[in-house]
C-alpha cells in the first residue's frame, strides 16, 4: 500500500465505528483501502471509553465485548510517539497527553488525523497538521 493511503486515527473515529454511531458510513467510506494508524495509546482508550459508558449504563458487559471483537478485527498499526514532542504540545495548548499523542503521531508520520473531535481538529490546523475531515 502507498504511504501517501495512510491515516491516524483517533479515539472518536475508532468509538464511532465501533459503536455505530452516525458517522460510522462516513468514516468506513473516506477509510476504505486505506491503513490505519495509531499511538499505542488507542487500545487503552477504547477500554477506558467502555468502563465510562458501564458506569452510565449505556453499554453492556455483552455489547462491549462484541465491540471488543470488532475492534480486534481492525488493522490499525501502532505507531511510535514523541514524548518531549508530545509533552511539548501539552504545554502549549493545555491539552492530556492522549490528545498530544494522536497529534504527535500524525506530525512523526507526515499523515493526516482524522478526529471527530473539534477541538482535536483545530489544535491539528494549529500545528499544520492535515487532517480528514469526516
Amino acid at each position: 500500500m502507498v504511504a501517501s493511503d495512510e491515516i491516524v486515527v483517533d479515539a472518536s473515529v475508532v468509538l464511532a465505528v465501533l459503536l455505530n454511531e452516525p458517522e460510522k458510513v462516513r468514516i468506513v467510506d473516506i477509510t476504505r483501502g486505506k491503513s490505519l494508524l495509531s499511538p499505542g495509546c488507542l487500545r487503552w482508550e477504547v477500554g477506558n471509553a467502555f468502563s465510562a459508558m458501564f458506569k452510565r449504563h449505556r453499554l453492556s458487559r455483552s455489547q462491549a465485548d462484541e465491540a471488543l471483537s470488532d475492534f480486534g478485527s481492525i488493522p490499525i498499526k501502532d505507531v511510535e510517539v514523541d514524548l518531549r514532542r508530545a509533552l511539548e504540545l501539552c504545554e502549549r495548548h493545555g491539552i492530556y497527553a492522549y490528545d498530544a499523542y494522536y497529534l504527535e503521531a500524525a506530525r512523526k508520520q507526515s499523515r493526516p488525523l482524522m478526529t471527530l473531535d473539534g477541538e482535536m481538529n483545530k489544535l491539528a490546523k494549529l500545528e499544520r497538521i492535515r487532517v480528514e475531515e469526516v
